[in-house]
């Protein structure tokens, strides 16, 4: 293979990838803020004692663990608007989606990092006089946030490579932005190198921020 490189028409529609980049960003970003709440939520109500609460959070989440997120994405999009008789734009559609199926998996998160506390916390915060409510947030919640630090992160991880999949609704953000230059360019080999690029920059890049942040915490503890 003889192939010839040239980045030139990367360079000259830079400001295209860029405008992606910034669009998976945002995405990312509100997606992870409203998965977090989500997944809060749903938390909480698995670990209830209520079966109305907890039967249907563990349905919540055994249906996200066990669908492919373009599906969420399409029936955001396509299906949801027949629902309500509300059109969704591409953006709002991918947040839904993104935000729901994180919030199934940073449920799991939230669950394990609380429960994974020793008994032996639970009954010295009670032997102190703490309810529930006190002892969770001055005894167990500070401890489990230390172990849910690196799943939390890679969760996070997964759901920007996720957003990916909003180019198949037109949403513009990298691979879409991509796809338009490389019809421009004729160039899939320099293109989709420069998005593999970006993605790992900007994934590296908060990697090496959590990992200084995850050994603050640790040296905290």
């Amino acid at each position: 293979m003889n192939y010839q490189w040239d980045f030139s028409a990367i360079v000259k529609y830079a400001d295209m990838l860029l405008l992606g980049l910034a669009g998976t960003v945002k995405i990312a970003v509100v997606s992870i803020v409203l998965g977090v709440i989500v997944g809060a939520l749903v938390a909480l109500a698995r670990m209830s004692a209520n079966p109305w609460l907890r039967r249907p959070a563990t349905a919540f989440v055994e249906f996200y663990r066990n669908t492919p997120p373009i599906v969420h994405f399409f029936w955001f999009f396509y299906a949801l608007p027949i629902v309500i008789g509300v059109s969704l734009d591409p953006f709002v559609a991918a947040v839904l989606a993104l935000s729901t199926q994180s919030g199934a998996f940073y449920a799991e998160v939230f669950r394990g990092g609380i429960v994974s506390i020793e008994r032996g916390q639970w009954e010295g915060a009670r032997a102190l006089g703490m309810n529930y409510r006190m002892a969770m947030r001055r005894v167990i919640v500070p401890q489990a946030l230390r172990r849910m630090v690196a799943p939390f992160v890679e969760r996070s991880f997964e759901l920007t490579k996720t957003t990916a999949l909003a180019s198949t609704l037109a949403y513009a953000e990298l691979l879409y932005e991509a796809m338009q230059v490389n019809s421009i360019t004729f160039r899939p080999m320099e293109v989709y190198s420069a998005v593999a690029l970006l993605y790992f920059i900007t994934l590296f890049a908060a990697s090496s921020a959590m990992r200084l942040v995850e050994a603050r915490l640790t040296r905290v503890s």
